[in-house]
């Protein structure tokens, strides 16, 4: 007989969903400021526009390495709305001017073709030196997203030129790795395949869900399709999958993403995948398709020096809402890795992010490992210097987080491939170090759903998935990897 406490568990499963009341009133207390602004800017903007007149906004330095950046912005026609509350695109020419002096901006950088989804890239910068620059389309300066409303940058790395409506803005380039360059590895997660609606949690909008528009290609494959091509463009030898791959764990969409990811390479040595909660399903098509039939859901993989774990983070019956969890199995064999080899260079990856700080929507149980099993993985961590880098997704965002109790491991959330920003983060490995940077997928169809799916929450959503600081996406550590060859053929 199933006692009354019983009865209730499924209730209790869900409500674990929802954020409690502390957490509702940290996130308001963070949004309020930027929601007051916000409006008010959109008051001080209500007047009579000319024809011809174009808007540049959602100014954006997405990637900064030691002699490269990447800004992104879009033009749109004053007073249009393409339903969504956004300008309907203005195409146009784009260039980025830029220097060392704030009054020398002395170079320049353009697209080479008119566009309204700008994506300019600054090319054999010095490392370790500021620059200042702007960016202008038709004469008009672009105007960042105002991520600074909610404790954050969106364009650079100091707050030089926030505030004066176009710039310039100011950044200074990291030094690079130390040692030789061995490897890269593209890092992404939450693929979605099967997806028709960005901004679902748990079946609910987050203020109003984006669709793709009519005609235009599903856009989980849309992404996928884009990151890949980029990730090998940008020189990535392996790519690592994290979980959520399908929105259903349907054959079909799992079918589909095997398609997609085998454009990079072969499964199981160019690139390898773990499991969601999301692709969990009473078939277990995700098994089929990615792990060929019996065994866990869990590896390691010695390639050249460097281990590679990753982990099935959702193990467990549920409705994927709830936490993450292993498993008594999978986290005695974890800590047995990391115990048998505790100082070989190491990266793990799973879905599950270990700890969610500093989010700007409320938190939930949903968003992170059990706590009890999170917290047995960071001892485990800190007992194996060679561990370095835990890579997460599920939230959704660019987040860097340095574990204090095991601070020689960077703990990375990387955005979600299906929308806004889009893309993946590209882990370059050097002998004495490694560097973290994220990059949107070039494709123009894949630019263009990545403006419209900024819309998600209500235009909230680049406060939370771009990173609030460069560095929450562009980061540079020193970690002994002299232990890692360079892939054969490939240095």
């Amino acid at each position: 007989m199933r006692c009354c406490f019983s009865a209730h568990l499924p209730a209790l499963a869900a409500l674990s969903a929802f954020p409690g009341p502390c957490e509702v009133l940290r996130s308001g207390a963070r949004l309020a400021p930027a929601l007051l602004r916000s409006a008010s800017a959109a008051v001080r903007r209500v007047r009579s526009w000319h024809p011809d007149d174009l808007t540049a906004v959602n100014l954006e330095l997405v990637t900064l390495t030691e002699d490269t950046a990447v800004i992104t912005w879009y033009t749109g026609i004053p007073g249009t709305d393409d339903g969504l509350g956004h300008p309907l695109p203005a195409i146009t020419e784009g260039e980025v001017v830029y220097g060392t002096h704030p009054a020398r901006l002395n170079r320049s950088a353009s697209e080479g073709r008119a566009t309204a989804h700008h994506q300019v890239e600054l090319t054999d910068l010095e490392p370790g030196q500021t620059y200042y620059y702007q960016a202008r389309s038709r004469g008009a300066a672009a105007t960042p997203t105002p991520l600074h409303l909610v404790r954050g940058n969106a364009v650079g790395t100091s707050a030089f030129g926030l505030g004066s409506g176009g710039g310039p803005y100011s950044f200074t380039t990291p030094q690079p790795p130390p040692g030789r360059h061995l490897l890269s590895i593209a890092l992404c997660n939450d693929l979605h395949l099967g997806e028709t609606t960005a901004g679902l949690v748990g079946g609910i909008p987050l203020l109003r869900g984006v669709v793709q528009q009519p005609g235009r290609a599903p856009y989980p494959e849309l992404m996928s399709r884009a990151l890949v091509a980029e990730a090998r463009r940008r020189g990535a030898d392996l790519l690592l999958a994290g979980g959520d791959i399908s929105a259903g764990g349907s054959a079909h969409d799992l079918g589909e993403a095997r398609r997609i990811l085998d454009g990079f390479g072969a499964h199981g040595e160019d690139y390898f995948v773990v499991r969601g909660n999301h692709d969990r399903s009473r078939d277990d098509a995700f098994r089929t398709t990615f792990q060929g039939g019996d065994g866990p859901g869990y590896f390691s993989r010695d390639l050249g020096g460097l281990r590679i774990i990753g982990l099935d983070t959702y193990a467990k019956s549920g409705n994927g809402a709830d936490a993450g969890g292993l498993g008594t199995e999978q986290l005695a064999w974890f800590q047995g890795q990391l115990r048998h080899q505790p100082d070989q260079p190491t990266l793990v990856f799973g879905h599950h992010p270990l700890t969610v700080r500093d989010s700007l929507f409320p938190v939930t149980r949903g968003q992170c490992l059990e706590r009890r099993q999170a917290r047995a993985l960071v001892d485990a961590y800190a007992s194996a210097p060679g561990v370095f880098l835990h890579h997460a997704g599920h939230t959704h965002r660019n987040k860097r987080t340095v574990l204090t109790r095991a601070p020689h491991v960077t703990h990375q959330e990387v955005a979600a491939a299906k929308e806004y920003p889009g893309g993946f983060t590209l882990v370059r490995i050097h002998s004495g170090g490694y560097a973290l940077n994220h990059f949107k997928a070039g494709d123009v169809a894949a630019r263009q759903w990545s403006e419209r799916s900024r819309r998600v929450a209500a235009g909230l959503w680049p406060h939370h998935a771009l990173g609030r600081s460069v560095t929450d996406r562009n980061s540079v550590r020193a970690h002994d990897l002299s232990g890692v060859m360079a892939l054969a053929g490939r240095e």
